[in-house]
């Protein structure tokens, strides 16, 4: 008798649910993929599957057979706050009841203000803004119920995403088509602080990884995250790359810019410090644990402009 590979449930279709998805596909695992709409790009080896995972019974439809299960999903800026309680509450409930492992992709935010100091799994989560505190809110509950033994559960914190289809970031939509096409380009806070990002793909190879190791669970883990680097470092990557000399707008405060509106950045003020202290994560943990390697940022930075330059191309046509 063959048995069928067992499922893995990707809840979410933004950048990083998408990279999971490929990934995944790539180690061999069937994939359903979900999202509202159930659209979007084909992606080979992938099922498209429309719930909404805000409500139990959409959450329940999304998981149903599924081993593991991957919360990647996220809503907009200004509704994080009263929305994703209630995707945890209806995404926790439906992985316990089909009795499948739950692996969150997670924020740094809970740290909140570190003053500069590196952030590992076992530095303090001092939150004290409204999204900073949800999601420490929202973590504690994730390994209680592990701790509880309702469902095995791991977190996956990623530093700000960079990489081939990251819009919404601020190494994203407002910084590579504005380099590529000679457009000034903003740049937050202070600019010669260290500030890490997490490629995408690194991203879904955590989280994969830890989807496929039981032996992590009820933890933080931090996704393999190339050395920090300034701003105006990973700057001079773009510009040497482009061979053009960037423009550079610095934004001191938080106001509207390029694709981040006014609504955006009004929400966003109250996380501002990321750009005004530095940020630096240690993803030592989870590479030594499981022999990942973080893709240095030169990598990364030739495929997210390769990316966006097809991405003009394209609207050109």
């Amino acid at each position: 008798m063959t048995i069928a590979p067992a499922l893995h449930a990707v809840l979410g279709s933004g950048p990083a649910g998408r990279a999971l998805a490929t990934e995944l596909v790539r180690r061999g695992h069937p994939v359903r993929l979900v999202d509202r709409s159930g659209g979007g790009p084909e992606i080979e080896g992938v099922e498209r599957y429309a719930a909404d995972v805000a409500t139990p019974e959409g959450a329940c439809a999304a998981v149903a057979g599924a081993t593991v299960v991957y919360h990647c999903v996220n809503v907009g800026y200004h509704l994080q706050v009263e929305v994703m309680p209630k995707i945890q509450e209806a995404v926790l409930g439906a992985a316990e009841r089909e009795g499948a492992r739950l692996v969150v992709l997670d924020t740094l935010y809970p740290y909140g203000e570190t003053h500069g100091a590196v952030m590992t799994e076992d530095s303090p989560w001092n939150a004290t803004t409204r999204k900073g505190r949800m999601r420490a809110e929202l973590d504690a509950r994730y390994l209680a119920a592990h701790r509880e033994g309702r469902l095995s559960v791991v977190l996956g914190r990623s530093a700000d995403f960079v990489g081939p289809g990251v819009l919404n970031s601020t190494l994203g939509g407002a910084v590579f088509p504005a380099a590529l096409t000679g457009q000034p380009v903003p740049a937050l806070g202070d600019i010669d602080l260290p500030h890490s990002y997490t490629y995408i793909e690194d991203v879904a190879a955590g989280l994969a990884t830890l989807g496929e190791h039981p032996e992590g669970e009820g933890r933080v883990w931090h996704l393999p995250t190339a050395p920090a680097r300034t701003t105006r470092q990973i700057l001079a990557l773009v510009e040497e790359r482009t061979s053009r000399p960037l423009g550079l707008t610095v934004i001191p405060e938080p106001r509207p810019f390029g694709p981040f509106g006014e609504a955006f950045m009004a929400e966003y003020a109250e996380m501002f410090y990321q750009h005004t202290e530095a940020q630096i994560v240690d993803s030592s943990a989870i590479e030594k644990a499981f022999g990942l390697t973080a893709t240095p940022l030169e990598a990364a930075i030739d495929a997210t402009l390769a990316w966006y330059g097809e991405l003009l191309a394209a609207s050109q046509r």
